[in-house]
């Protein structure tokens, strides 16, 4: 006899987050039957259906399931009820976030619309902190330096140490979750392969985001994160030179340096996938009915990093009175997407690294 321990407070927790309605799911299995996605041998998202509509926490935390679900939105297009399994399974995955998150009040911050004040007023404060302590909290007179305003050497470990140590944090976490997943085990279970054996099989899939072709209903969805993911990496390595031109005394860095035009390169794809997601979910092409406020949250904050990139590079080089004004604005959204990067949506990344890696270990294709 198996006993339930139904957590009905988790449960309406995922209704919140998606606007399903759990208990008008029928169980007639037709999400599983359109999912491309979803293996023959205990598919998705049924099982995942039925736990949620029960409030089995236990069996949706560390199910690696639902993380093989790409929101493709095919099972909520067919779903004779309307319950909308693929927002169920996106609203799942925030709840994993904020389960996870290492110090809990992290998760909790990036995922409650009533603490986006806090959110923000928190980056704020440290970095103006920083600032104070490198005795330059004050508006630099003459043409637009940017060292002038905030040290590159304050800057670039002051961040650095930050963001080491959120990830640090969030590693403990994460270290649960896959402790979590392994625990999970398939009926159909093959030879067990390690995790690194597991991670060569699917980070091929991964960098060429070939599940998605997959998608049926959305099957767009592909090119918009392609062009966010690569251009968001793109800007990583440009970052990592900006850093090292600056130990060097080479920054700032020329209209006619390479790496400042594959920065603006990735600023325009980061734009145009940001933008394609925009419209896609205003007009309900992105694989869901509703979006979570982690869905705009992560969305946003990339737009305005990248918007504000470029308005400060403008700003600098045109001599802009408010320049620095910007430049500190632009800081707080350093902060939001690279520092809060763990705890909010953008999490997936490596939450969705993870259980994949374990799937294919584990046969789970």
């Amino acid at each position: 006899m198996i006993e339930l321990k139904p957590d009905i407070q988790f449960k309406k927790e995922i209704e919140r987050i998606s606007g399903a309605s759990l208990s008008t799911c029928m169980q007639c299995g037709t999400c599983s039957v359109v999912c491309n996605l979803s293996p023959d041998e205990q598919p998705f998202p049924r099982k995942e259906m039925v736990y949620a509509g029960w409030g089995m926490k236990e069996k949706l935390i560390g199910n690696p399931d639902v993380w093989l679900c790409h929101q493709c939105g095919d099972c909520s297009t067919h779903c004779p009820r309307g319950v909308n399994p693929a927002d169920v399974l996106a609203a799942t995955r925030v709840a994993t976030y904020r389960n996870y998150a290492t110090p809990g009040f992290m998760g909790k911050l990036v995922s409650m619309p009533s603490l986006l004040p806090l959110a923000i007023l928190l980056p704020a404060i440290i970095i103006a902190g920083i600032i104070w302590l490198a005795g330059t909290f004050r508006i630099p007179e003459g043409p637009v330096n940017y060292s002038l305003f905030f040290p590159h050497g304050w800057l670039n470990s002051s961040f650095t140490l930050l963001t080491l140590a959120s990830y640090g944090l969030a590693a403990i976490g994460i270290s649960r979750f896959r402790k979590d997943l392994q625990g999970y085990a398939f009926g159909t279970d093959g030879p067990k392969g390690n995790f690194w054996s597991g991670f060569w099989k699917v980070k091929n899939e991964i960098l060429a985001h070939s599940r998605f072709s997959k998608c049926v209903q959305n099957s767009g969805r592909k090119t918009a994160h392609f062009l966010v993911f690569y251009g968001f990496v793109l800007l990583l390595l440009v970052t990592l030179y900006a850093i090292y031109a600056a130990v060097t005394g080479k920054y700032p860095l020329a209209f006619s340096n390479p790496f400042k035009i594959l920065g603006n390169i990735a600023s325009l794809m980061l734009f145009a996938g940001l933008g394609i997601m925009i419209v896609n979910r205003l007009t309900r092409k992105e694989g869901t009915k509703r979006s979570s406020y982690s869905d705009w949250l992560l969305i946003v904050a990339m737009l305005l990093l990248t918007l504000s990139g470029v308005v400060i590079e403008t700003a600098r080089f045109l001599d802009w009175p408010f320049a620095y004004h910007l430049y500190f604005f632009h800081l707080v959204c350093v902060w939001f997407v690279i520092i809060y990067l763990p705890y909010t949506k953008f999490g997936h990344i490596i939450y969705r690294t993870v259980a994949m890696t374990y799937a294919f270990s584990r046969n789970r294709k």
